[in-house]
């Protein structure tokens, strides 16, 4: 596969990846996230962002050293969940990188990515990031990145939803596969009872008046 850089080269690798994604709180769904390679290094994080900033809907992925690497942020209003992608921090006139749109297909994360190069790239995202099991295509149908759950080698279970893997295939931009992770996350919360921004206000049901 032809290497893919999104987000920076350094995070292009020659053969595949395979990190340990954590959720670093687990007191509300959408808190900070860090990967770890399969030496046990920190390779990207995401501070606690918490429920009243994720109100905001912008989230910086850093690498280990804290450098800001790529902002992901909710576009509102979106009719389909959508979100922008942009390089480094975002500031004001700075145009996206990317976009990601949910598909109308509810309890899976069915999502559209577009890839604003030249020429415009698309990806597809299929199955269920609840479920921390979906894959990552290009527009040949070809898996560049897979969300699975963890499993223990040492005991031979798998682990909790909060600890997953995730496998980059070469050439493809980890940085930018885990600003996805972001990004499904935030679907995932916002599909939840009572979460949903972008659904349309339920009438009242003249049959249940008084």
């Amino acid at each position: 596969m032809k290497s893919k850089v999104v987000v920076e080269d350094a995070f292009v690798y020659s053969e595949e990846k395979n990190l340990t994604v954590r959720k670093t709180s687990l007191f509300f769904t959408g808190d900070g996230f860090t990967a770890y390679d399969c030496k046990g290094n920190l390779v990207f994080r995401v501070d606690t962002y918490g429920p009243d900033s994720r109100d905001l809907g912008e989230l910086v992925l850093m690498d280990a050293t804290g450098r800001c690497l790529l902002t992901v942020r909710r576009k509102r209003p979106s009719l389909h969940n959508r979100w922008e992608g942009y390089l480094g921090e975002r500031e004001e006139g700075k145009k996206p990188i990317f976009s990601v749109r949910r598909s109308s297909i509810i309890g899976r994360s069915n999502v559209t990515v577009e890839v604003y190069s030249n020429p415009i790239e698309e990806y597809q995202i299929e199955g269920s990031f609840a479920q921390r099991n979906c894959t990552f295509f290009n527009a040949d149908k070809i898996s560049v990145a897979e969300i699975r759950r963890k499993v223990d080698a040492c005991a031979n279970v798998v682990l909790g939803k909060d600890v997953f893997s995730l496998s980059i295939k070469p050439g493809f931009d980890s940085a930018f596969a885990m600003g996805l992770v972001l990004v499904l996350d935030q679907i995932q919360v916002d599909e939840l009872p009572g979460n949903r921004v972008d659904a349309d206000p339920i009438p009242d049901d003249p049959s249940l008046s008084s």
